[in-house]
């Protein structure tokens, strides 16, 4: 049976009281120590962990975000696709909030997240307004568009820079951890390119595959306006005339 705590929380979360979920929780951590709320968040729904989530990031911290364990985090976050927020702004900050809390290990929760079913797609919402950036960092494993970069390096293809994101000795960091430190997209990047590399791998594909997937959209919509515009025969017929 679920503690009653966990029973309070899912009641408030059903009436929209994220507020009060969120207090009852902390509650816990009150009266039995925060061991008693990390146990039993394992038996709290993953949707109603999420909607506690959403309503806390670094500017308004929790103790759930403070408390959950990588496992518990990953089953909640792949369940943001489920608001339709085109934006991905909470997404943004419930992954900063919680990957780079004080004390926590941001490899640890990427693993979590990368090895979950739509994980990688989770990671590639979080990126999808720095793609060119993800791209730029994917090719000369530096941010800054102007930098000088590897002569050779320029020379592989893509496919070789993929093979090589695994092999340590030839991906190796342009940039060091303490350049990339702020706790935002582009230590998220670096993390995941320099730790685990498979993640990086699929994330960037899967934006790869997006962007193609919008382009194809975007010639449809201008064959179609182009067709639109264009005269008709018979409109032709009638100017000739």
């Amino acid at each position: 049976m679920s503690h009653p705590v966990l029973v309070k929380a899912e009641k408030l979360i059903r009436v929209g009281d994220i507020v009060g979920a969120e207090a009852a929780l902390v509650s816990l951590v009150d009266s039995e120590g925060d061991d008693a709320l990390v146990v039993a968040l394992d038996d709290f729904p993953a949707k109603d962990l999420l909607a506690v989530l959403r309503d806390f990031d670094a500017s308004r911290e929790s103790v759930v975000n403070l408390l959950v364990s990588p496992e518990q985090f990953a089953r909640a976050i792949v369940l943001e696709r489920r608001y339709g927020d085109l934006s991905h702004e909470r997404l943004h900050g419930m992954i900063n909030s919680v990957v780079f809390r004080a004390g926590g290990d941001p490899v640890e929760f990427l693993e979590a997240i990368g090895e979950i079913e739509g994980g990688s797609e989770t990671l590639a919402d979080y990126f999808c307004e720095r793609v060119e950036a993800i791209e730029h960092f994917f090719r000369t494993a530096s941010f800054d568009f102007f930098a000088d970069t590897d002569e050779a390096a320029d020379e592989l293809t893509d496919e070789e820079r993929l093979d090589l994101l695994s092999d340590s000795d030839a991906n190796r960091p342009f940039l060091n951890h303490s350049e990339v430190n702020d706790h935002d997209w582009m230590e998220l990047a670096w993390t995941l390119r320099y730790q685990h590399p498979e993640i990086f791998r699929e994330v960037l594909l899967i934006l790869r595959a997006r962007a193609k997937s919008e382009e194809g959209r975007s010639a449809v919509v201008e064959q179609q306006s182009a067709a639109e515009q264009r005269p008709s025969a018979g409109q032709q017929e009638e100017s000739a005339l």
